[in-house]
């Protein structure tokens, strides 16, 4: 059984990957507070298509993690951040 599981990580290319653990930054630096109109901090947050990362992704605690969904669809409702990729662009020529 041990060589069966050897076989399979070889094929996946031998690679072991160990994940560093994450931690929340916002729980961390306590003066760093999530607002809609700091949108340089949530811009880290959202990917290039404008989705939310998810907390697996950005290391954010579950609390912090509502908190920038609240205000990333804050600042879309009053055009900071855009809700798709492809007209953030077209708008700021």
């Amino acid at each position: 059984m041990g060589e069966e599981q050897e076989e399979r990580f070889q094929g996946r290319g031998g690679r072991h990957y160990i994940a560093r653990p994450k931690f929340c930054q916002f729980c961390s630096d306590k003066t760093q507070e999530i607002d809609y109109k700091n949108v340089e901090l949530l811009k880290r947050f959202i990917t290039e298509e404008g989705k939310i990362r998810p907390r697996r992704q950005t290391g954010t605690c579950a609390k912090h993690q509502r908190a920038l969904a609240t205000e990333i669809k804050r600042s879309r409702h009053i055009a900071l951040l855009p809700f798709v990729a492809g007209t953030w662009q077209k708008n700021n020529r």
